[in-house]
């Protein structure tokens, strides 16, 4: 999942240097929140996509489309789904398409205790 976020952030960083008026902050944004989203989707299911284990509790059905407004406008997300439709972000709240969830996320991490490496 690392390695996925490095490179989305490096394709950020290419964009940005060949336009010079790339919204890096959005898309900054964009790239963490679709990570963020991949990884907790990762452990509700109890695998990777294509993995197949034991402990497998769900299956994955693709991407729908989510826009949620920022402070830095409005983003537009891949939310992953579920085929029993089990998973909601914790991100993002139902109905709701505030960054407040994201503040209260990184808030809960950082209490936590999660490295930032």
């Amino acid at each position: 999942m690392a390695d996925e976020l490095r490179i989305g952030l490096s394709k950020l960083l290419r964009k940005a240097q060949m336009e010079h008026d790339a919204d890096l902050l959005k898309e900054g944004v964009r790239v963490l929140s679709e990570a963020l989203t991949e990884m907790e989707v990762q452990e509700h299911v109890g695998a990777a996509p294509h993995e197949r284990n034991a402990r497998r509790t769900g299956q994955r059905n693709g991407y729908r489309d989510r826009s949620w407004d920022t402070r830095v406008g409005t983003v537009e997300l891949k939310v992953p789904r579920v085929r029993d439709s089990s998973y909601f972000p914790s991100l993002l709240e139902p109905r709701r398409k505030a960054e407040r969830a994201l503040a209260a996320v990184v808030q809960e991490a950082y209490v936590l205790g999660v490295s930032t490496r």
